[in-house]
């Protein structure tokens, strides 16, 4: 069985598919650890599919999932997960945007970190670079991983990106939805929520350099502000109330100054709009204050839900422990030992 199962989600990734195995199984052989290469063919179009059953008639540690319709990287990688068979499993892209060296550096820190669940590699922690990435997409993901960043818990720096490294208790614990990219910050928000430890490595992502990218400005925008709204309802609740008890307030003052200079109508509505400001603006912002507790509320639930389910795993490989063998003269079970008896 292998130690280190390393996923790579990959959809018409045909110009570097033998480069990315080659490079990530040279990398590993050099460790002297057993391993696997899950890929993970997203329903690709082009000869990606075919390529990859050709290369595991001879990298024997190189597994291949596929299915005949895109269905997103959040998809692949938790088919990925099901498939690994690691105790360590590691995610990265197929067009190697970050080195494989850096899955060396995660693997270091869960070695010799064992309060240590999940490494995330971050380009933009201390010590992190880029190198020729879009300006557009580098502008969005920065700003974007800095403002979920405030919305989760965990002090991360970068809680989008797909360089990662787990011990596998986390992914069996965790119910995993998402099908698209939000599948990071859901395993990000999940794990944290659940009381298991994440660490942070800095990293260089580096632009493509072949084949097209996955990139979609639009729907990058959306999910990332609907999950910070989600994650942190305070954020979305508070800024809208901020804002109308804002307007109320700016009525008020201007209600005062038509009082001082006798300038001031009871009869005119701005009396009636001002109050009516300020009470909905108070009224959005308890909404906001009403959402964080039933997010607390859910994280408590994760954390019950990770007691419950690495408390049924024991159960499960307790239970499946090898029988004491049967003597082939008596056919009477051997006796175990004191110890062993006990445990029974």
């Amino acid at each position: 069985m292998p130690e280190i199962s390393v996923v790579v989600p990959m959809h018409n990734e045909l110009d570097n598919l033998p480069s990315t195995v080659d490079r990530i199984a040279s990398l590993l052989n050099d460790t002297g650890r057993a391993f696997e290469i899950i890929a993970v063919d997203d329903g690709s179009t082009d000869s990606t599919r075919s390529r990859l059953d050709s290369m595991s008639q001879t990298e024997h540690r190189l597994r291949v999932v596929t299915y005949p319709k895109n269905r997103g990287r959040g998809y692949a990688l938790r088919r990925g997960f099901e498939a690994a068979r690691g105790s360590l499993i590691v995610t990265i892209d197929a067009d190697l945007s970050y080195d494989p060296t850096h899955i060396l550096g995660m693997l270091a820190i869960l070695d010799e970190n064992p309060e240590v669940d999940f490494v995330v590699g971050s380009p933009y922690t201390k010590g992190g670079t880029t190198n020729n990435v879009p300006k557009l997409r580098l502008l969005i993901s920065r700003w974007g991983n800095r403002v979920l960043g405030l919305a989760m818990p965990g002090g991360l720096s970068t809680v989008t990106g797909i360089l990662r490294a787990y011990r596998r208790e986390v992914l069996e614990v965790l119910d995993l939805e998402s099908n698209d990219k939000a599948l990071h910050l859901e395993i990000v928000s999940k794990a944290i929520a659940a009381g298991f430890t994440p660490a942070e490595m800095p990293a260089n992502l580096t632009g493509r350099q072949r084949g097209k990218s996955k990139f979609y400005f639009k729907a990058t925008v959306i999910s990332h502000l609907i999950f910070s709204f989600y994650e942190k309802p305070i954020l979305l609740f508070g800024l809208i109330g901020a804002l109308i008890m804002g307007l109320g307030l700016g009525a008020g003052v201007h209600l005062i100054y038509l009082w001082q200079t006798e300038a001031l109508n009871p009869s005119r509505p701005l009396v009636s709009l001002t109050v009516i400001l300020m009470v909905a603006g108070l009224q959005v912002v308890l909404f906001g204050f009403l959402g964080s507790q039933i997010v607390q509320i859910r994280r408590e639930l994760f954390r019950t839900q990770k007691t419950v389910k690495l408390a049924m795993n024991a159960i499960i490989k307790h239970d499946n422990r090898p029988m004491a063998p049967v003597s082939k003269t008596t056919a009477d079970p051997v006796p175990l030992p004191e110890r062993e008896l006990i445990d029974r």
